[in-house]
């Protein structure tokens, strides 16, 4: 503040020599106007600031010392802030840019996937209203033979589990007949059990193999209908391709090749080969 002070000063010290002559050919009987007089207050003002900074350095001994404004140096370094603040805001900008371009992108990888997803439940239902119904299974083979022995059918057991263990065991035993039985029965009576999407997958396999091809495809279609992650439901899709080729809907047939395929791409080596021997059979392009 001193150094200001005596800056100013000093500069009016330089004015009033410079004006001196003109001030002494001014008569002194002459009267100032308002602007002058305020001119001449701070002047006076001034030179008192003046005298009493000198003194003051006289008194401590230290001299007085008029230094250049630094106010150069101080626009510097405000410039280089907010050229850093510039900097900064282009950065939050181009990552704000990117993220939106990412974000822009999930949301039609997102439409592309909810449009597939629509579309393949499109054509499993269409799938579905080609076939009829699956019927409740005759049970000729074993049955029948029975029944000519005069021996009564066994109660199917009550329980889940026992249930579809048994008509496993009658698959196992290439008891088609009992195995068709015990699975159609098993999906009528326990239709909410985790196994019985495996139990169509079983069912579809015996209606196949008497070439029941409706039937069969319906129960195929209801296996593979949430495309499970099971080691049978590649074979299960297999299955359904070749019910559609005997139902003579060679389109259908290449369409669920096609997802067997896509959906299960480590199918086993022979799931593999029999996908392609479906594939010449519906001529496939």
């Amino acid at each position: 503040m001193r150094v200001m002070k005596a800056r100013l000063v000093l500069a009016l010290a330089l004015a009033v020599s410079a004006a001196g002559p003109g001030l002494a050919q001014t008569p002194l009987g002459d009267p100032l106007d308002d602007r002058s007089a305020k001119r001449l207050d701070k002047m006076e003002q001034a030179i008192r600031e003046v005298r009493a900074i000198v003194f003051q350095g006289r008194d401590t001994g230290k001299p007085v010392v008029v230094q250049p404004a630094d106010t150069d140096s101080q626009f510097s370094g405000i410039n280089d802030k907010l050229n850093d603040l510039q900097q900064s805001l282009t950065r939050i900008n181009g990552q704000l840019e990117a993220v939106s371009h990412a974000l822009d992108e999930a949301r039609h990888e997102t439409d592309a996937l909810r449009e597939e997803n629509g579309a393949l439940k499109t054509r499993l239902a269409a799938v579905e209203q080609k076939l009829a119904p699956v019927e409740p299974a005759a049970t000729t083979g074993g049955t029948v033979a029975g029944a000519a022995a005069g021996a009564a059918p066994a109660a199917p057991p009550s329980d889940p589990a026992a249930a579809f263990t048994a008509a496993r065991q009658a698959y196992a035993a290439h008891d088609l007949a009992g195995a068709e039985a015990g699975f159609q029965d098993f999906v009528t009576r326990f239709p909410d059990s985790p196994r019985t999407p495996e139990a169509r997958y079983y069912l579809g396999k015996t209606l196949l193999a008497r070439q029941d091809y409706a039937n069969a495809a319906a129960a195929d279609v209801a296996a593979v209908r949430q495309w499970p992650k099971t080691t049978w439901a590649p074979e299960a899709v297999l299955d359904l391709s070749r019910a559609l080729i005997g139902m003579k809907q060679p389109g259908d047939a290449c369409q669920a090749l096609g997802e067997l395929e896509r959906r299960y791409p480590k199918a086993s080596a022979q799931v593999r080969a029999g996908a392609a021997e479906a594939r010449g059979q519906a001529q496939c392009g």
